[in-house]
């Protein structure tokens, strides 16, 4: 009988495979690297076939470390990254890298169209405003400076389904991905035609659209070759990383919200009214009749992937031999910072920067250094600037009438224990943590038990599988020094972006 479930993330830097038991029982959890590829100023690509050779080597791997007969997993749930812009033609062929979230190059498109069409009619349709890290601008940048590409296009498609094609054979896209593209009704949850025209995008190159727990395909024969798994295999639409990870954190109800600490940083408040805001995110939860208000930020776990990789020479020598990680010293000397790290506030304005700014040309700053300040004050910085651009997308959804009470963490971020209480600090906000590491390729997982009827429906999963780990309360003595800094924090931005803009005409 089948007993495990299977989910696939594809995240930014790396594809993660877990397998569950009923429970939510990690029996085992792989991953691989890959490329991002920066060829020129704003842009950020990838190439989808080496998420797909990803995906093959890291299931393999978690099936022979669970050493369960593939035949026993029920289904498979697969998530991924936003806003990818996957040009195949007839024959399921890749046609050319795809820009990712962190992609700029379509500023000026989306300022034309913006004038055009009008940004208040996109808004009112899409729930969302038309900003170059989205799908939308991609696919016309591919038309007017790819044309032998555009020309070629059969379908676009989001990274779970360009997944879900490679192990299925079926060109599917579910409803949390389609906040991506400006032709989707946010309201409805349906491609508009009328907005493709307006925006020159062809109607037949975008997919079916499926619920996230709809069984779309099997898994066929070739890809069971490649991938380990038994053909045949139930695969779902699946969907958004984010939502997925919202799921996995155990948000399935109104006003309940994640707080997310991956490669980018955020939040997702569920909602059951459609309410938007054009400074922040509006999709689908990948629960049917909900929805996500999101922030999503340039900045979030990845701040201190950069720190560890260009600062950390020391702290990665002398990691083996205290048998720590790099990661766990850099966080034990940004522990001996006061809160607030004396003075240094840091913008984590990394590869610009999404909600509620949206600003491609902003940078990362370090304000406040002095010959006093040590790396320990510049690690904890940049914790307490990503915090910070937590708590200004918390505020903006505040005000749009979309609040949150606690906040539930997930991502490798949610792993220090520092972090997660500097963030509580910040916010004035309890944040809760389940799996961190696991919640998102879970999400995954349970659209497939749901969809394969595993779970009779999303209560029944998350109270068998989603247990909460810790609590963290917010000090509330850390509160004067932290409102002080958030308010320099914001100032900061608005002295900096007029420099920032020329400094990206000048390069």
């Amino acid at each position: 009988m089948s007993k495990y479930l299977m989910g696939i993330d594809i995240g930014t830097s790396a594809c993660k495979v877990a397998i569950f038991d009923k429970a939510g029982k990690v029996l085992a959890a792989k991953s691989s690297n890959y490329n991002v590829y920066y060829p020129k100023p704003g842009y950020a690509e990838q190439n989808p076939e080496e998420w797909w050779d990803a995906v093959c080597a890291t299931t393999k791997a978690a099936i022979l470390e669970a050493n369960i007969d593939p035949q026993e997993i029920m289904g498979v749930g697969i998530d991924g990254q936003s806003w990818s812009a996957i040009a195949i033609d007839h024959k399921g062929k890749v046609l050319t890298n795809t820009p990712i979230w962190m992609d700029t190059r379509a500023t000026e498109i989306c300022e034309r169209l913006n004038q055009k069409i009008g940004a208040k009619k996109i808004f009112e349709l899409a729930g969302n405003g038309l900003q170059p890290s989205y799908s939308t601008a991609k696919i016309i940048w591919y038309k007017e400076n790819l044309p032998e590409v555009y020309q070629n296009i059969y379908k676009i498609l989001q990274s779970n389904g360009y997944i879900v094609y490679r192990l299925t054979d079926m060109i599917t896209m579910d409803k949390s991905q389609g906040y991506g593209m400006h032709c989707f009704n946010m309201r409805r949850g349906t491609w508009d035609k009328n907005m493709c025209e307006a925006l020159g995008i062809e109607y037949t190159m975008l997919p079916d659209l499926y619920d996230c727990d709809e069984i779309v395909g099997t898994v066929t024969a070739k890809a069971a070759l490649e991938t380990g798994l038994a053909k045949g295999t139930p695969v779902v639409a699946g969907g958004l990383d984010a939502a997925c990870g919202t799921l996995g954190a155990g948000v399935i109800h109104p006003g309940e919200a994640q707080e997310q600490g991956g490669q980018a940083g955020g939040m997702s408040i569920c909602m059951e009214e459609y309410k938007a805001d054009p400074t922040l995110i509006l999709s689908f939860h990948v629960i049917p009749n909900l929805w996500l208000l999101q922030g999503g930020t340039a900045g979030g776990g990845g701040v201190m992937r950069w720190i560890e990789q260009e600062l950390a020479d020391y702290e990665r020598e002398v990691a083996e031999r205290v048998g720590k990680s790099s990661l766990e010293l850099l966080n034990d000397i940004a522990e001996k910072v006061q809160p607030g790290s004396d003075g240094v506030i840091f913008l984590p304005y990394m590869a610009g920067e999404r909600s509620p700014i949206w600003d491609p040309n902003a940078k990362g700053v370090f304000y406040g250094l002095d010959f006093s300040k040590t790396k320990g004050h510049m690690v904890r910085a940049a914790m307490e600037g990503v915090a910070y651009a937590l708590r200004h997308n918390l505020d903006v959804a505040s005000k749009a009438g979309a609040d949150a009470e606690e906040l539930l963490a997930m991502g490798g971020s949610a792993n220090s224990l520092l972090w997660t209480q500097i963030k509580a600090d910040v916010t004035g906000k309890v944040i809760k943590v389940p799996a961190s590491d696991t919640a998102t390729t879970l999400g995954a997982a349970l659209l497939a038990g749901v969809g394969c009827g595993m779970y009779h429906n999303y209560e029944k999963a998350i109270a068998e599988t989603v247990c909460v780990k810790r609590e963290h309360k917010p000090n509330l003595s850390n509160a004067p020094i932290y409102e002080k800094n958030y308010a320099i924090y914001l100032e900061l931005y608005q002295q900096l972006k007029d420099i920032m803009k020329k400094q990206s005409e000048i390069i």
